[in-house]
């Protein structure tokens, strides 16, 4: 059985205070998007994961796919699968790619195996494995506040606008990147700035992280100087980064940003 995870984006991202359990509370607003992994399962004499394409930093035995079978597997008798994990959705972005293939896998068990699983305990499943991964359940625009695994539906549509996508050759650590972050209760949400026109989004919808990512990887930055002046109406490095997006009124191509980063048009 096979299913294909896509990616987020986060249209705009407020750090607004430290937890005493050691993560932060946020607010953003998840925003799926066309760039998309893999993940296919298959009876087997043993569970194992085999990760294709992109490389994936870390161990092979701590993927994300591979925790949540066994999280699966706590709770129900479900024989061991082959996962086949192609990753196109680039590592160290910002895009939600690795809470994604769980979210997805999660599914693909619960509609293999008949497990009834309602999107709630789906949900709390994917919240053992991640902040951003129980948005994917549903995979629909949501506003997500506290460490980013409670969401209030919105309505925002991006669907009569040309997204384009830039990844530079750089990952950074989410880890680090919060470490540099300084946290604030922002002067107005992101719930209600939202809803106003795109073409008033710059300046008001922020990302907290982009002052201390970019003050590392001035690339990045420049990546978003280059949207803005190729015409975008709005641009933002999406989550911890690395990636930067942008909405255009009307297709474009990007030859000179396509020369050094991976750059994904229409997603």
């Amino acid at each position: 059985m096979l299913s294909f995870p896509n990616a987020k984006i986060n249209l705009g991202l407020n750090i607004t205070e430290k937890r005493e359990d050691g993560y932060h509370n946020l607010e953003t607003i998840f925003y799926p998007v066309n760039i998309k992994d893999s993940v296919e399962i298959t009876d087997a004499a043993f569970t194992s994961c085999k990760i294709h394409g992109i490389a994936v930093p870390g161990n092979p035995d701590d993927n994300l796919c591979l925790k949540a079978y066994n999280l699966i597997k706590k709770d129900f008798d479900i024989p061991a699968q082959q996962i086949d994990l192609l990753k196109n959705i680039p590592v160290g972005a910002g895009l939600g790619g690795g809470s994604a293939d769980c979210a997805f896998l999660i599914k693909l068990l619960n509609s293999k195996f008949n497990l009834g699983l309602s999107i709630e305990t789906m949900q709390n499943y994917a919240r053992q494995l991640g902040a951003d991964c129980a948005f994917f359940i549903e995979n629909k625009p949501v506003y997500a506040f506290n460490k980013g695994d409670e969401f209030e539906k919105t309505d925002i549509d991006l669907s009569s606008w040309f997204k384009v996508l830039v990844k530079p050759p750089v990952h950074v650590s989410t880890a680090d990147a919060y470490a540099l972050v300084k946290p604030q209760k922002p002067l107005q949400s992101i719930k209600e700035i939202i809803h106003l026109s795109p073409t008033t989004w710059k300046n008001k919808v922020i990302n907290d992280f982009e002052p201390s990512v970019f003050a590392k990887y001035p690339q990045i930055h420049q990546i978003k100087t280059s949207l803005y002046d190729a015409g975008a109406t709005f641009a933002l490095m999406s989550g911890s980064g690395s990636s930067v997006f942008a909405i255009f009124s009307k297709p474009v191509n990007l030859p000179e940003l396509e020369k050094d980063n991976l750059v994904f048009y229409n997603i």
